[in-house]
């Protein structure tokens, strides 16, 4: 692809900044345009609460360095269009939109359209796709649209991601919409660091559990002999000592240094989305997190999901909802009194993003307290262990492999099988019997009172996009050592692995099973991944999969997008430690 030098604007003529300008609107709602101050209404600031909307099909995007402040301490941000998040981007199915993508920065970037179907020379990974925008240049993103519903665009650049570039997609049908709705709003997640991601990074190599203050205590050891027996107290123990693991590692980093952001706003900055009594709200929920999980939920209003990645789905009405990264779930609330709380929590419980649904600017309603954290169970470590607690060996190296009886999927015994490279130094755990259950909520969500989400609740609407079942299995683990903070598959990093060959047209089953304690959010770029029941049924489709700990899923993937692709894990510090590989269809 050519690339076009361009200074930044030149496509916004006046009136249309002008016009831009007059809608600002902080970080109050109307729910029917969500504008923000343009970055050139404040030339010298990250514009945060609210992102601009900019429709059609012709785009101006810039890429650049400006300051913001989140905590009170200034900090420099990676910015489009000099705002967090940047601009929600609203097309229509079927047009053909050309984004000009200007970088301003002294370093290279790039932009990837995440969860869209296109060719991969416009999908935006460097050293995969392309090279990547060099500083000073422009580089011309030119695609057709092919679908519809919420998405989202970040960089694929380092960390630049964690330091502020992300944003929102609405792509509206050439038809009427299936669900007719009063008010329609992105709510965009996220987690923010005054810290530089790269000394963030370097504090996880030398210790993977440096952000983790949900620690076992002595009081928590004298809670277990006092439920369970001294004996029992001191397994527990001796078991967690002898993995070197940790139960509460849900999260590799924590409120202790992020600070959780609903649409570019702190918890206390309160973002507002405005509603009258009865009106039926869509929320468009977004988690462009780094590294953070988020169980969202509305104290007072049930939320009935319609939509998760673009795909819409039977209506589910539920009051909870745990929103892997990368993932996007979009529901329908309808609100009756003056003021709601849009809480959500992070995973390991150490903070939270909020906002408020109201009728008028200014009001709030009571901020629920965090849940107590929860440990991680047996089950979440060593999978299905059938009528037995199993048996646990060495898994080399200091690691762990957990021996079960096998279980049963669909009518078979299965076990899995494990590459001769999972036996070495980036692997701490191995799991030979893995769960295959999709009706978890996951750990901290278990049994607390509400109705939460699951996978085995999401059904997509029109089934399968391709009827024929699978010609081949292509099988591969999450594997992971945290003492050396190592992410990969089959136990190699990326750099140390080569590319998965998938065959044009072909249609295959992938299987991924998690070999670690940590729920990892998997994303395969330009093809869907079209997730099974463990009986073997289409379930529903997904752009990305969250697999739990010693968890086994399966997808069914038509391999026609040819070229060159991304898959790897979208917790952005296990992608940079190298849970990452390339696909490749020919």
């Amino acid at each position: 692809m050519k690339r076009i030098y361009q200074p930044p604007y030149t496509s916004l003529n006046l009136p249309r900044r002008r016009f831009l300008q007059g809608l600002a609107a902080g970080g109050v709602l109307l729910g029917l345009s969500p504008w923000v101050k343009p970055a050139w209404a404040r030339p010298a600031d990250t514009a945060t609460g609210t992102a601009p909307v900019l429709t059609g099909k012709e785009f101006d995007l810039t890429i650049a360095e400006t300051p913001v402040n989140f905590t009170g301490r200034p900090r420099m941000a990676t910015t489009i269009n000099g705002s967090i998040p940047a601009p929600t981007l609203r097309w229509r199915q079927g047009d053909t939109v050309t984004l000009r993508v200007t970088n301003r920065m002294r370093t290279s970037t790039s932009i990837h359209w995440h969860g869209l179907i296109l060719p991969y020379q416009m999908d935006g990974v460097p050293g995969i796709s392309f090279e990547g925008i060099a500083p000073g240049e422009t580089f011309t993103y030119r695609f057709k649209v092919q679908q519809t519903g919420t998405y989202w665009y970040h960089s694929h650049t380092g960390f630049q991601e964690q330091t502020g570039m992300y944003g929102a997609i609405i792509i509206d049908p050439d038809a009427t919409e299936f669900m007719r709705v009063d008010r329609d709003y992105v709510v965009q997640l996220s987690d923010w660091t005054d810290e530089d991601p790269h000394k963030v990074f370097a504090k996880l190599k030398k210790q993977g559990d440096y952000f983790n203050f949900n620690q076992p205590t002595v009081p928590d050891f004298f809670r277990d002999v006092s439920n369970e027996g001294l004996s029992a107290a001191l397994a527990k123990r001796r078991m967690w000592n002898q993995m070197r693991m940790s139960p509460t590692d849900l999260a590799d980093i924590s409120a202790y240094t992020y600070t959780y952001l609903m649409n570019g706003t702190t918890p206390s900055g309160n973002w507002t989305g405005l509603f009258r009594p009865g009106e039926r709200v869509r929320l468009r929920f977004i988690n462009s997190g780094a590294q953070s999980f988020f169980d969202v939920r509305i104290p007072g209003l049930k939320m009935t999901v319609v939509q998760t990645d673009g795909q819409n789905i039977e209506p589910v009405t539920v009051d909870e909802i745990r929103i892997g990264v990368s993932e996007t779930y979009d529901v329908i609330v309808t609100p009756k009194d003056e003021a709601y709380t849009i809480f959500a929590q992070s995973m390991d419980r150490t903070g939270y993003a909020r906002g408020t649904l109201a009728t008028r600017a200014g009001m709030t309603a009571p901020v629920p307290a965090l849940d107590k954290p929860e440990w991680l169970t047996m089950t979440d470590m060593m999978g299905d262990m059938g009528g037995g607690m199993g048996a646990m060996k060495h898994g080399g190296h200091g690691g762990m492999a957990m021996d079960h009886s096998a279980h049963v999927m669909g009518g078979g015994k299965v076990r899995v099988r494990h590459a001769r490279t999972e036996y070495g130094p980036s692997v701490d755990m191995r799991v030979d019997t893995p769960r295959t259950n999709l009706d978890d909520p996951g750990i901290g969500l278990r049994n607390n009172g509400r109705r939460v989400l699951t996978y085995a609740d999401t059904h997509t609407i029109g089934g399968p996009l391709d009827r024929r079942g699978a010609e081949r299995e292509i099988e591969l683990h999450l594997t992971g050592n945290m003492e050396r903070y190592t992410w990969s598959f089959d136990g190699l990093e990326f750099g140390k692995s080569t590319p998965v060959h998938f065959r044009h047209n072909e249609r295959l089953r992938v299987v991924l099973v998690n070999d670690t304690m940590m729920t990892h959010p998997m994303h395969l770029h330009g093809m869907w991944s079209e997730l099974e029941n463990p009986d073997g049924r289409f379930q529903v489709r997904k752009h990305t999969i969250s697999v739990q700990p010693a968890q086994r899923v399966s997808f069914l993937v038509t391999a026609d997008a040819l070229g060159r692709w991304a898959w790897h894990c979208h917790l952005l510090y296990h992608m940079d430690a190298g849970m990452f590989r390339e696909v490749v269809v020919a």
